[in-house]
């Protein structure tokens, strides 16, 4: 009797320590895992998955939240500049059709075809009412010339499409800024209000 009991006695203290042992190791393989800041292999995948996803859709996630207000009213989005398709190289010419040229500050020949600037007017190089609007027509003229050969550019088309003298309107533009406004800007032409002013 006394034998079964010690033997009962030894296998409690052996399930006893084995027990405290498994918890020990537990432990220890748990405070290992969070010391080392390993990764399981599942969520390993979830977190590239996830940042495949941010770098896909998350741009335009970006602007569509770009576009609404706090009021969550949509914000009118800015338009976006037409791809400047056009190139030639522009000489200068005074008459006549011409195939690529720049006749004075506001007015050119291009690929065959007869422009003007809608949007400014320009002193008269040819036959100008005095030498100070020839000089700054000249000026003008060049002006046009080096804008016109400095890169692709767009024609837009404003509120007429033709003027009495059989020309085409057409705004000029690079990048979404108007050349017009350029030579504005320079001193060289002004604002077109639907009326020619006095130079001198």
């Amino acid at each position: 009797m006394a034998t079964g009991f010690l033997r009962t006695k030894r296998r409690s203290r052996t399930r006893d320590a084995h027990n405290s042992w498994s918890r020990s190791g537990a432990t220890a393989r748990l405070q290992r895992k969070a010391v080392d800041g390993s990764v399981s292999g599942p969520a390993l995948v979830y977190m590239v998955c996830l940042g495949l996803l941010l770098g896909w859709y998350g741009p335009g996630w970006l602007e569509a939240a770009r576009l609404f207000d706090h009021a969550g009213e949509h914000s009118p989005a800015l338009p976006a500049a037409s791809a400047d398709m056009l190139t030639a190289s522009f000489g200068f010419c005074h008459s006549g059709g011409g195939t690529n040229c720049v006749v004075d500050g506001d007015t050119f020949w291009f690929q065959g075809a007869k422009y003007r600037i809608a949007d400014i007017d320009t002193p008269e190089p040819h036959g100008p009412r005095c030498p100070a609007e020839a000089a700054l027509g000249a000026r003008a003229t060049r002006r046009l010339q080096s804008l016109m050969n400095a890169g692709a550019f767009s024609l837009e088309q404003g509120d007429r499409d033709t003027d009495r003298y059989g020309r085409s309107l057409r705004i000029v533009t690079r990048s979404g800024e108007s050349i017009g406004a350029i030579l504005v800007a320079e001193g060289l032409a002004r604002d077109w209000d639907g009326a020619r002013h006095p130079w001198c």
